[in-house]
């Protein structure tokens, strides 16, 4: 006869027995991520004691998690984002050689439906702030050029604030665009000089975060998404390197190698910034 005592649930061995529970049938991806979330769980509960009525706000945040997402908003990633989790995914799996454009996160506010604009294009539709003008290039690790790419742009406005936080004040797809790059590699397109901001605090991540002590600043910066056919593709910030906040972004994005000089025009556009991008080849070939 079985020995039942030695399967009872206890403090001791609580992982133990949720990973016996699981079929070996099962999804072996899955099975290994959840014997080891749940081997973390644990050891935390054992570690920090919750009562009951503890953990029960615990659930009763990650509930408000959901019901702060709606179709413009993603609550769920911007935790993810404040807690390291995003970056570290992408330290993880996206290493790239030495001198490829490192990657950053999407961030919450990434849609993946800006629309398509010709080059030179001014992506402020409502032309509040100071003008910037955005040129570069896109090439592979030998300097050589890459046409054709495809360059998706979004970011702040003057006052931080993207175009899906505020749909009734800003227009549709205000500074967002998708762009190709030219048979030399380049692109240019018109826009304004983006604010820093704080990370939104008026849902449960931010208020949770905030009353912990964490920063919510988040430096000026612009971001890009870049893919073209053979080569890997890179989601990543340009940051304004005169921005006092460089040193504590709320979401572990700056990189030294992304920290530009947004240079003073005498002329209008009063302000220009231009940059290369390097993209490496992927290992899976020209799927993109």
């Amino acid at each position: 006869m079985p020995d039942r005592m030695a399967s009872s649930f206890s403090a001791s061995n609580s992982s133990e027995i949720f990973a016996r529970r699981l079929a070996a049938s099962g999804d072996e991806r899955l099975r290994q991520a959840l014997v080891a979330a749940v081997a973390h769980l644990h050891t935390l509960v054992r570690e920090l004691k919750p009562t009951s009525l503890e953990w029960r706000s615990v659930i009763s945040f990650l509930t408000e998690v959901g019901h702060a997402c709606d179709e413009r908003r993603q609550e769920w990633v911007l935790l993810s984002d404040l807690l390291g989790a995003s970056a570290l995914v992408e330290e993880v799996n996206g290493r790239r050689p030495k001198l490829a454009t490192p990657n950053t996160v999407h961030g919450p506010f990434f849609r993946a439906d800006a629309p398509v604009l010709p080059l030179g294009s001014d992506i402020s539709l409502d032309g509040v702030g100071e003008r910037l003008a955005v040129t570069g290039r896109v090439q592979d690790l030998d300097g050589e050029a890459i046409a054709g790419a495809e360059i998706i742009t979004w970011q702040a406005n003057s006052a931080g604030l993207y175009e899906n936080q505020q749909p009734d004040l800003q227009p549709e797809f205000n500074l967002r665009g998708t762009f190709r790059t030219d048979d030399e590699g380049r692109f240019h397109y018109l826009t304004v000089r983006p604010s820093g901001y704080s990370v939104p605090d008026d849902g449960p991540v931010g208020g949770l975060l905030r009353k912990a002590g964490l920063p919510l600043r988040r430096p000026a910066h612009l971001h890009f998404m870049i893919r073209a056919a053979g080569f890997e593709t890179i989601v990543t910030h340009l940051y304004d390197g005169s921005d006092p906040h460089l040193h504590q972004d709320a979401i572990f994005g700056v990189k030294p190698e992304l920290v530009c000089h947004f240079e003073r025009a005498a002329e209008k556009p009063s302000w220009r910034l231009d940059f290369t991008f390097v993209l490496a080849r992927s290992k899976q070939g020209a799927q993109w």
